[in-house]
């Protein structure tokens, strides 16, 4: 039997889906993320910073609570893969006038999003928001409580 986190961020085929914890992942599946990162580093350095990785996707950055670095790098990453990148933060949201997490992800989805980026204080909301999204929608965890950080 598949761990909990494992049964959500991995595809009936066994493919990364969502990154929500590095917790169960096989060390083939890290090295190849950071085999990927390493090919990345010289980006800041080049003339255009820009590959079409991402070209045509909607990315949407969903912060629950205040992050400034977090956000920022998410934001620069998503534009420098060419992704459509919003930023959306609490006192931004309809959450703020008691609409539910996933109500706003709802709405958001029927937008055509690709791609949400989940920050919030209360661990587990970005498994939550993965859990009722559609296959071809994607979750990266961008922090959720005392549960995961990206650093």
């Amino acid at each position: 039997m598949m761990p909990p986190d494992s049964q959500i961020q991995f595809d009936k085929n066994g493919n990364l889906k969502h990154f929500l914890t590095i917790n169960g992942l096989p060390r083939s599946t890290l090295v190849s993320m950071l085999d990927m990162a390493e090919s990345f580093i010289n980006f800041g350095q080049r003339e255009i910073k820009k590959v079409p990785l991402l070209r045509g996707k909607t990315l949407v950055n969903l912060f629950f609570e205040p992050s400034t670095r977090t956000r920022t790098t998410f934001e620069i990453a998503g534009k420098r893969l060419s992704a459509d990148v919003i930023n959306l933060s609490s006192t931004r949201m309809s959450t703020s006038k008691g609409e539910t997490i996933l109500d706003t992800v709802r709405t958001l989805e029927a937008m055509h999003t690709d791609l949400f980026v989940v920050r919030d204080s209360a661990s587990g909301a970005p498994h939550l928001i993965a859990s009722h999204l559609p296959d071809h929608i994607k979750v990266i965890n961008a922090g959720d409580g005392r549960h995961a950080h990206p650093t």
